[in-house]
């Protein structure tokens, strides 16, 4: 089916009570495992694309093969853009067919990021391309993102309900103690936080840098308001995981398919693992 947007997901889970996963894809082979997973799990399904993933495949790439993906199956997908810093980029993305776009304007000062939400709201809104906004610098790594543990900060209920009120956005990202790429330790969540912002908010709250969030505490943020839930890490883990398990098993294969054929069925199965926790499975 043609790509769907993120609010019309996130609607129907917020009417659920589950949340949709949103998987990076950098490849073709994550791509087929990111479908795959959501075909076998009966789910909807968020494929997005960082702006490095954009500059490593290129745009047309990423959204040629994403629609392909999303023309030949059954469950509904959005493609969505990830982290997008910059103005520009995200526009190049909405013209490129992208049914969703997240602008993080996270570093910017309360009200610069405000107008830079609202300017994009008004160029997407009208062409039912969706539109996810951030609010708090979420710590850590992911491409050329990064936000050191002394900058990050979380999220300011009073400034998330006073940001919405003045955007209109239909889904917020916010810290409450997440980071992007691998944990050190095990993440504490701010639940309490969690949920004096969906009550003062009411729409649905995006959770970044999931991967390595022990499932009973997502399962938790789920039940409090989170509806998009964000996995790159964890794929690129199991991923090339499988990949080295080849190569160190027979160091003399030099037919790529070999190697990334089992890279591919690794990342179906974490995908799918997520999809339970995430409690999208069995509502296509």
């Amino acid at each position: 089916m043609p790509l769907v947007g993120v609010d019309t997901l996130l609607e129907h889970a917020q009417k659920e009570g589950y949340a949709v996963g949103a998987f990076n894809a950098n490849n073709m082979e994550i791509v087929q495992a990111i479908i795959q997973a959501a075909e076998l799990e009966r789910s909807p399904v968020i494929m997005q694309a960082s702006q490095g993933a954009i500059k490593y495949a290129g745009l047309d790439y990423i959204t040629g093969m994403v629609k392909i993906a999303a023309e030949k199956s059954p469950v509904p997908v959005a493609l969505h853009l990830d982290h997008g810093t910059d103005f520009d980029q995200v526009i190049r993305c909405i013209r490129s067919g992208f049914s969703s776009v997240m602008y993080d304007g996270s570093k910017l000062s309360l009200e610069d990021n405000i107008a830079t939400t609202k300017k994009i709201l008004e160029i997407a809104n009208p062409i039912g391309v969706s539109v996810e906004a951030e609010l708090g610098k979420i710590g850590g790594t992911e491409d050329d993102i990064h936000v050191s543990m002394r900058e990050a900060a979380y999220t300011d209920p009073e400034e998330a309900r006073y940001f919405v009120e003045q955007t209109g956005v239909k889904s917020l990202a916010i810290a409450i103690g997440t980071a992007h790429g691998q944990y050190k330790g095990e993440p504490k969540l701010d639940f309490e936080r969690l949920v004096t912002i969906q009550g003062l908010v009411n729409i649905p709250i995006v959770l970044h840098g999931s991967s390595g969030v022990p499932d009973e505490a997502v399962r938790q943020a789920i039940s409090l308001g989170v509806r998009k839930v964000n996995i790159d890490t964890n794929i690129r883990e199991a991923f090339v995981g499988a990949m080295r398990k080849v190569i160190e098993n027979k160091p003399d294969e030099i037919d790529p398919r070999q190697i990334l054929g089992p890279a591919r069925e690794a990342a179906v199965n974490i995908i799918r693992d997520k999809m339970r926790v995430f409690g999208s499975s069995g509502r296509i």
